[in-house]
């Protein structure tokens, strides 16, 4: 198929400046955004298009939710940071609020999800080494293939993409991968005294939306329950309504025993993670053990309060559950034939693409984007769709007919 590009020489000019001075560590769609509302961003030709990445799901307010933005503005005039060398007055409201919002004894605030998971496995170590009584430099932790938790050198030594781990080793011990959605896998694992946890996405975002059997988390988390050992859960990107519950663990009335939280925790304003977890695994960190520069800042407590609140006032978990139904239901009844796979929870979705092409899912995302829509293939074949969640309906319905039109050269 061939694919018209109408990229004009004022997005050619951002592209190549970009392309000479920046690192080429991503692959982006040709299009260039300097403006975003709601479910729309628009490029510097100030076409409008349907955002369905949503940065990673971090904007699932929306792009510049006003009363995110105002909350923003009003702190950052005020103070945007201390570091930790001293208190600032928010970061105690934000603490409470935080920890009684998701039902935890303490949060560690962090910046990047990455640096939620790197503190979520150093808890787990630490805390199997001072409450389970694992012998030192014994500790280990169980993730599953085809995961995503980030990339540095620690997250990608249990990483089974080959991209993210070529020419970056020697890889750090300590881990065990085990198939995703395999109980039986899993509990083996479990056999060895010397785990200290089980880090898991409640569903895999990386891999494509990968959504695991019904029950699988809830078998999970008794089993790591009865084996002594943590259960670590990703809600980085699954997390605050994205699938139509609060957490995806939800699903399944699982409380993990650490939670990792990021991305759309600020609104997409700015990087803000969190890790919660009760005082038997937070206290065994001390003073001097752990710690960021920009971790707990003024800035981003005061912006995640009104992040978190948004979400419940604007019932936007809801929303997300009824209108994910929706997408699944029109692109399931497209009956494409190279649509092979529509999965998905809430307004977390993928489609996976059957076709001869390996190039196909690019060049759909390409098509797309000429048609007013921005979404992105993730390994190749399968291509995410996760707009924000304030979406409605028609702007669903709108969506499926640039889709079903996007296909069509297919």
């Amino acid at each position: 198929m061939q694919v018209i590009n109408t990229t004009s020489a004022r997005t050619q000019y951002y592209l190549e400046r970009e392309e000479q001075y920046g690192a080429h560590n991503y692959h982006p769609l040709p299009v260039v955004l300097n403006r975003g509302k709601g479910v729309f961003v628009w490029d510097v030709d100030d076409r409008r298009y349907y955002d369905f990445l949503s940065g990673y799901s971090a904007i699932n307010h929306g792009h510049c939710h006003p009363r995110i933005m105002e909350s923003f503005m009003e702190q950052a005039q005020r103070l945007t940071l201390t570091s930790r060398a001293f208190h600032n007055d928010v970061l105690g409201e934000y603490a409470e609020y935080i920890t009684r919002f998701f039902g935890y004894d303490k949060v560690l605030p962090m910046n990047t999800g990455v640096e939620a998971v790197e503190t979520g496995l150093k808890l787990a170590r630490r805390w199997g080494y001072q409450v389970k009584g694992v012998p030192t430099n014994k500790a280990k932790i169980i993730a599953c293939g085809d995961n995503f938790h980030g990339r540095t050198i620690n997250v990608i030594s249990f990483s089974t993409d080959e991209d993210s781990r070529r020419d970056f080793g020697p890889f750090n011990p300590g881990y065990e991968i085990i198939p995703y959605n395999n109980i039986t896998a899993l509990q083996a694992a479990l056999q060895d005294k010397n785990v200290v946890a089980f880090l898991v996405e409640p569903i895999q975002g990386e891999a494509g939306v990968v959504v695991p059997d019904e029950g699988y988390l809830a078998k999970a988390a008794a089993m790591c329950r009865e084996a002594n050992v943590l259960l670590i859960a990703d809600e980085i990107q699954t997390g605050l309504a994205r699938t139509g519950k609060m957490l995806a663990c939800d699903h399944e009335n699982v409380r993990p025993d650490i939670l990792l939280l990021g991305k759309a925790l600020s609104g997409g304003t700015m990087p803000v993670s969190a890790v919660l977890a009760d005082d038997e695994i937070m206290l065994t960190i001390k003073p001097g053990d752990h710690g960021s520069t920009y971790g707990g800042n003024p800035l981003a407590c005061k912006v995640a309060i009104t992040a978190l609140q948004v979400l419940v006032d604007e019932k936007m978990a809801e929303n997300a559950a009824v209108q994910g139904e929706h997408l699944r239901t029109r692109l399931l009844a497209m009956n494409h034939p190279h649509i092979s796979v529509v999965r998905g929870k809430g307004l977390f979705n993928a489609i996976v693409i059957n076709h001869p092409n390996k190039e196909a899912a690019w060049e759909i995302c390409l098509e797309m984007k000429e048609n007013g829509l921005l979404a992105k293939p993730t390994h190749g074949d399968r291509i995410r769709f996760a707009p924000p969640l304030l979406i409605s309906r028609a702007q669903i319905d709108e969506c499926i007919g640039i889709i079903s039109k996007s296909m069509e050269k297919f």
